[in-house]
């Protein structure tokens, strides 16, 4: 077989998603092909083809250019990331002006002054997990003891959804994240029972209304007419499944990189005052997934000389796109560097009219938990060989499937 540096630029058709060689790597494609072949003919796990756009430059324009459009991926005969089509109505498959609608009704909940009067409570929800963790003992799965369980308790009450049911909505949010983990019939029937359970909670709601966002939503509807049925319960989904599951696999993975370089911990602790930027650092080097949602081009588009047809499916590859050496220039931009000048400057929350809406809240979920790991647990160290971490496979979100630690 050709090696990758023939290949990309023999321009042939990729496999996407890419190899990674490990739970602590990008895959090493994206460095060839930023050089190489900036936009990338690609085959989809749905047997579709499309474009993989991997500079950082390139990215940012994907991402923030209307002729980009996540609402065509569910027009009939639209190119499809995987074999289950994604579902309409709600703000991931949506563009400005209906985006914005949406988009408003929800934004309010998760302003930076909204998310500093709510870090006294996941502070003291932090506080909880890790006296449960220190009292069972080491070694513990950091990931069961506090990477899960946070979120999960943060959005819970957020949206006013019972935290005993989150057995219930961890199975149907990964079947919603699913590149090739699932089959078709298996995401159709996740995605009915969680259909099916937001109609309850809903129902719920309008007979014992509470100050939850859920509450707020379901009164929108009703009294004001301000989103349709089905766009109110695909926006419980949206909420729910990403309120969650990305800030899960973003604890994991953090923590991780932190444990594998003690001297910047130790740093940590010494300078606590220069944990938010640490954390930019570790959201730049530490990608959700590969690339964001996928988007249809309106038109035909030219990107770094590379013409891309009106129609064409397009990822634009964050992973790449935070460790492009044209904008983080200090350094090796693989290698985690806690006082970088230019990590602020990621893409790891996205760009434009669909930058991540809980990005205050998923900054604030990270700072709380590894500035209380830094203060509790000075010891803090994984308790295996990183070689034996792995990934999560066949999911648009990387998670680690444990994360064994001592103390």
């Amino acid at each position: 077989m050709e090696s990758v540096d023939t290949e990309v630029q023999a321009g042939p058709i990729l496999d996407y998603p890419f190899h990674r060689p490990s739970a602590i790597e990008v895959p090493p494609v994206y460095d060839e092909l930023r050089q190489r072949c900036p936009v990338a003919h690609v085959r989809l796990p749905s047997g579709d083809e499309g474009f993989v756009v991997s500079r950082y430059d390139d990215v940012h324009t994907v991402l923030s250019d209307a002729r980009f459009s996540r609402a065509a991926t569910t027009a009939p005969g639209a190119p499809q990331l995987t074999r289950t089509p994604p579902l309409a109505g709600g703000l991931f498959t949506m563009d400005p002006p209906e985006h914005t609608r949406l988009r408003r009704l929800v934004s309010k909940e998760f302003t930076f002054r909204r998310v500093q009067n709510l870090r006294p409570r996941i502070q003291e929800l932090t506080d909880g997990l890790l006296d449960a963790m220190e009292q069972h003992g080491a070694p513990a799965d950091l990931n069961t003891a506090l990477a899960f369980p946070l979120p999960v308790m943060v959005i819970c009450e957020l949206l006013g959804v019972p935290f005993e049911d989150r057995d219930k909505f961890r199975g149907w949010s990964d079947a919603f994240v699913s590149l090739t983990s699932h089959s078709p019939e298996e995401v159709a029937v996740q995605r009915k029972g969680m259909i099916d359970y937001l109609a309850a909670l809903i129902r719920r709601k309008r007979e014992e209304p509470g100050g939850d966002l859920m509450s707020a939503l379901v009164a929108a509807h009703d009294e004001e007419g301000r989103l349709t049925e089905h766009e109110l319960i695909t926006m419980g989904i949206t909420l729910l499944v990403a309120g969650h599951e990305t800030t899960v696999s973003m604890i994991g993975k953090c923590v991780l990189t932190l444990l594998r370089h003690p001297e910047h911990l130790a740093a940590l602790r010494e300078h606590p005052e220069h944990l938010d930027h640490a954390v930019e650092e570790l959201l730049r080097i530490n990608p959700i997934g590969d690339g964001g949602p996928l988007r249809v081009t309106l038109e035909d588009v030219e990107i770094a000389g590379t013409h891309i047809p009106k129609g064409s499916a397009v990822l634009a590859a964050i992973c790449s796109a935070n460790q492009d050496p044209a904008r983080f220039p200090e350094g090796s931009p693989a290698d985690f560097h806690p006082g970088r000048p230019s990590a602020p400057q990621h893409v790891a929350f996205g760009h434009g009219p669909h930058f991540c809406l809980g990005a205050p809240l998923a900054r604030a979920e990270l700072q709380i938990v590894i500035g209380s790991l830094v203060r509790r647990f000075p010891r803090l160290r994984l308790a295996e060989d990183v070689e034996n971490l792995h990934l999560t496979e066949g999911m648009m979100v990387h998670g680690l499937e444990r994360l064994p630690v001592a103390w």
